[in-house]
């Protein structure tokens, strides 16, 4: 996972983000895409599909490998990037993109500007990292799959934090001011400061521990826990007050383990004032102090809170229970289901394909209708006992012609997409066993 480049980018045809969108697409489904797959769901008018696909290896946006079954091609942490980059880009949301200026267990922060020129953080999700794996352990973005992508997992990341961020910032706490999200990137607004961390002297040391308590008491009364409150998660701006970032580790104060983290962020914040500025206090916010007045882990589901704790908590507060009445898309937050506007011209060509298709199966049918038709006619009017008419319904005969038109021109598809220039597994594995029987003939048949 090196640096990201982005110099390449500008040198990138529709075409490659075409394909780069097909692999990504088969990847819902497959470890590995095959050439065949990635050249059906590209559907480019004039092919040449494996040379982009050589190409994008080239400049590691793809990986090619060989598995066991089959080979084929994976995404890249960079051509997840690259993919995000554009869809931001098109959106007019970014317009440059700049240097690097953190790096966390689970991310990179980058600073980047939108086309008025205004500088914004730009916060790409690096799950899988070799000292972040127990991803199952810390966090609960598996919930009931047995395994998924690192890619997939770092995009849930994002979805949860961009949630996070724009229910905070509604709320009129410190954090930053989200601006858009895409697949596993995050852009926000640029904060100004220094990391607490960072900090060495500090002239009101009293009143930067009250504002931290208060702030943990106002995230609790809220109906959340920030799970990471910390030096590294804090930072100072230009007049010495906290903003706080990193939100996908929060949780519901409903959570089993809820007084657990609750405890752990204010003994971080008091150990790190007895040991940078020699600075005790007895006084601390207490899980008992915790005085609920909103339910923003219920708007954004937070890890731990189920519905029947949205409807009991909706009762209390006095607020309207739309559980009842609305259905499940209702409940989860327009956040989560924000539509990205990137064009999948795969959908759109394989969608024209079809249509071309069932114009044909229609022109068709009609042609074999009138012949039946006239046919029946003819027999209806002899006086024949044994009549020829068709017992078959019309629209039987459609249904059957329908499928075998549609099946012809499917295989006609198969046919133009065959991958060329790249030994598959099968044809592998039979050239593996030709050889070791030639060799061996020599020790059987002396």
């Amino acid at each position: 996972m090196g640096k990201l480049n982005v110099s390449i980018m500008r040198y990138l045809t529709p075409e490659d983000f075409r394909v780069l969108t097909a692999i990504e697409m088969g990847m819902k489904n497959h470890e590995l895409v095959p050439a065949a797959m990635a050249a059906s769901i590209a559907n480019l008018q004039h092919g040449g599909v494996n040379k982009i696909l050589r190409e994008l290896c080239k400049h590691r946006l793809l990986s090619y490998e060989r598995g066991k079954r089959y080979d084929g091609y994976r995404l890249t942490n960079s051509g997840y990037d690259y993919l995000a980059l554009h869809s931001l880009t098109k959106r007019n949301v970014i317009a440059s993109f700049g240097n690097q200026v953190g790096v966390g267990k689970e991310s990179n922060i980058y600073t980047v500007a939108d086309p008025e020129g205004e500088q914004l953080c730009l916060k790409l999700h690096r799950l899988g990292r070799i000292c972040f794996r127990k991803v199952t352990e810390k966090r609960d973005y598996h919930k009931h799959r047995k395994s998924a992508s690192w890619l997939y997992l770092s995009r849930i990341s994002a979805t949860k934090e961009f949630a996070y961020l724009k229910a905070l910032y509604e709320r009129k706490f410190p954090v930053p001011k989200p601006v858009d999200f895409n697949r596993h990137c995050v852009v926000m607004e640029l904060i100004q400061g220094t990391l607490l961390n960072h900090v060495q002297v500090l002239e009101n040391i009293e009143t930067l521990y009250d504002d931290l308590m208060n702030l943990i008491i106002r995230f609790a009364d809220s109906g959340v826990i920030h799970g990471d409150f910390n030096e590294f998660n804090i930072i100072l701006n230009a007049e010495g007050k906290p903003i706080v970032i990193d939100f996908p580790q929060m949780i519901s104060t409903e959570h089993p383990n809820a007084e657990y983290y609750f405890n752990r962020d204010v003994n971080c914040i008091k150990d790190f004032f007895k040991k940078r500025f020699s600075f005790e206090s007895e006084l601390f916010p207490k899980f008992s102090d915790i005085d609920r007045e909103d339910n923003l882990d219920a708007e954004v589901e937070c890890s731990g809170f189920t519905k029947e704790m949205a409807k009991h908590i909706n009762r209390e507060l006095g607020c309207e229970d739309s559980n009842d009445s609305s259905s499940e898309e209702d409940n989860v937050p327009d956040v989560l289901h924000e539509k990205h506007i990137a064009s999948n011209n795969a959908t759109l060509t394989y969608v024209f394909d079809q249509l071309q298709i069932k114009n044909k199966c229609d022109e068709a049918i009609e042609d074999e209708t009138n012949s039946i038709s006239d046919h029946s006619s003819d027999n209806f009017c002899s006086k024949s006992i044994l009549s020829t008419t068709s017992t078959i319904p019309p629209d039987e005969i459609k249904k059957r012609l329908r499928k075998q038109l549609a099946s012809k021109e499917k295989r006609q598809q198969r046919k133009k997409c065959v991958a060329k220039g790249e030994a598959s597994a099968v044809t592998r594995s039979r050239r593996e066993n030709s050889n070791a029987i030639k060799h061996s003939q020599g020790v059987w048949f002396d």
